[in-house]
């Protein structure tokens, strides 16, 4: 008996992992974000598995839940979407088992930040472009460290991945211009991999346009960055001259 922590996927039920799908196939009870987490994923549940919608509980309801089930000596399936280590709030829950000795494992998820790029057919780490991705946020009813402000971030000039924001776009354009120019591409991903996926391009100076006139408010990333555009230069690890561990020399 343990809790598994579950990384669902950024939404299509065919990105879940498959040690996911075997610990949904065994849980006897699941919990998951209703609010986030595509319920066809739910399919790989066996017939009897009690299963409770997390998203109108609070806290000490979803702990209770797992306690009790733990208690009777069941398998507790928590499942998240993309991967509970971005945005998931999944270390007070594991706090809360720690305090109690309750034993516990988490299973990691593709993210929605790499959906992302999947749909966009984009690199984050273009050689000579950026070997940097910055994942943040606005801050909002969940405050951000001062010295991770996105106007501190955006002088990097980064590929840039900012989730849970959309809805405050104006605002986040602000403070990216304190950074990158006004004409570095951005890209909004709404929905990433589900089939209702909309995908925007822009650039920094238009965007907020963009947005507003989609009506894009929830479940969205904004992207920014030169990755967006940029050629590629020739990789190192695929040339003839560049040695490593599996190529030798060239002649």
């Amino acid at each position: 008996m343990k809790v598994y922590f579950i990384g669902a996927g950024p939404g299509d039920p065919e990105l879940v992992t498959l040690k996911a799908v075997k610990v949904l196939q065994q849980a006897e009870v699941i919990i998951y974000a209703g609010s986030l987490v595509n319920p066809e994923v739910l399919c790989h549940a066996r017939q009897m598995a009690e299963i409770y919608d997390s998203a109108p509980l609070p806290l000490e309801e979803i702990m209770a839940i797992m306690e009790k089930a733990i208690g009777e000596g069941k398998t507790v399936a928590r499942v998240h979407t993309g991967d509970p280590s971005l945005y998931g709030a999944i270390q007070e829950q594991m706090d809360w088992l720690d305090r109690r000795g309750i034993p516990y494992e988490v299973v990691p998820g593709v993210s929605s930040f790499l959906a992302a790029a999947a749909s966009l057919k984009r690199e984050y780490t273009i050689p000579g472009v950026s070997q940097t991705v910055i994942i943040s946020r606005l801050e909002g009813r969940t405050g951000v460290p001062e010295k991770e402000a996105l106007a501190l971030l955006a002088r990097h000039r980064a590929s840039l991945c900012i989730f849970l924001s959309v809805h405050l776009i104006g605002e986040v354009v602000e403070e990216l211009k304190k950074g990158y120019p006004g004409d570095t591409p951005v890209a909004v991903v709404e929905k990433a991999s589900w089939p209702e996926e909309r995908v925007l391009r822009g650039r920094l100076e238009d965007i907020e346009r963009l947005v507003k006139e989609e009506g894009i408010r929830k479940t969205a990333l904004i992207l920014v960055g030169d990755f967006l555009l940029a050629q590629s230069q020739p990789s190192k690890l695929y040339h003839p001259g560049f040695q490593h561990g599996f190529r030798g020399k060239a002649e």
